[in-house]
């Protein structure tokens, strides 16, 4: 019992400490950052994690009970899809930092902007507007988060599959590690996959304080600075494009998998 215990307290606090991976706290900035309630945020970090723990039960189970090998053309291909899930929420970012420019160059110009928030599901959208009648930019419409969250925002569980499915993905890059890990300290499969789904309850909890932690403070910061939501924004999807073609330069190159001879080690 103590054993069994100790194991438990082990998965919990490891699951927390996954939470803080680079790549699991650029992924969920790009999305909270834009997120206007602390609750909603807490609600896109348990949706990340329980995508997460999905990957890595289903695929640590596997291991485990039935003995899969992961090969490593397949284990760097899974590492990979992480890769190119941060350069893709970190172009989105970047072209939706570069479309509002026009509007902001034109208050430089002394232009009379205002703004208004158009809300698509529970996100906030802020889109400037010019009071001359031949400048009109929208171009906060035009982003391709806001036309997914115009279309799909009405749909109840559209807020949550999206942090479910990057959850999903990035388990795909830690579920054989952690499965190996297991398998190499924990003799008894039945509490191998008692392991595997307390680990999963800590990344669910650690990934739920981190979104709080972004929420608190873009709301604190944001409603003194009217650019902070941009400039996050911007600064998140730049980390995550430089962070995700790091990822893919490694994984395929540096590890083999575009070439003929990779080489994998799970971590």
């Amino acid at each position: 019992m103590i054993n069994f215990l100790s194991i438990i307290a082990l998965g919990f606090v490891l699951g927390m400490r996954h939470a803080t991976d680079p790549d699991h706290v650029i992924a969920v900035t790009t999305i909270v950052s834009r997120q206007r309630k602390i609750s909603r945020a807490a609600l896109i970090g348990a949706f990340w994690g329980l995508g997460h723990t999905l990957t890595i039960f289903a695929v640590g189970s596997a291991i485990i009970l039935f003995g899969v090998v992961i090969p490593a053309r397949v284990g760097l291909s899974m590492e990979l899809s992480v890769g190119l899930m941060l350069v893709l929420l970190g172009v989105i970012n970047v072209v939706a930092f570069m479309r509002s420019l026009p509007a902001a160059a034109e208050a430089g110009e002394g232009i009379a902007v205002h703004s208004h928030a158009h809300t698509h599901g529970d996100y906030i959208h802020t889109h400037p507007h010019s009071h001359t009648p031949e400048k009109h930019p929208h171009a906060g419409d035009k982003t391709p988060l806001a036309w997914m969250d115009r279309v799909f925002g009405k749909i109840g569980l559209y807020q949550q599959v999206r942090p479910l499915v990057i959850g999903i993905v990035h388990g795909l890059a830690g579920s054989a590690a952690v499965a190996l890990l297991v398998l190499t300290t924990i003799r008894d499969p039945r509490w191998a996959v008692a392991y595997l789904l307390v680990f999963g309850l800590g990344t669910v909890a650690g990934m739920m304080l981190i979104t709080m932690s972004i929420a608190s403070a873009f709301t604190f910061v944001g409603g003194r600075n009217r650019n902070f939501p941009r400039q996050l924004g911007l600064a998140s999807g730049l980390l995550s494009l430089a962070f995700g073609l790091f990822l893919v330069y490694q994984i395929g190159f540096a590890s083999g998998l575009f070439t003929g001879h990779p080489h994998w080690t799970p971590r």
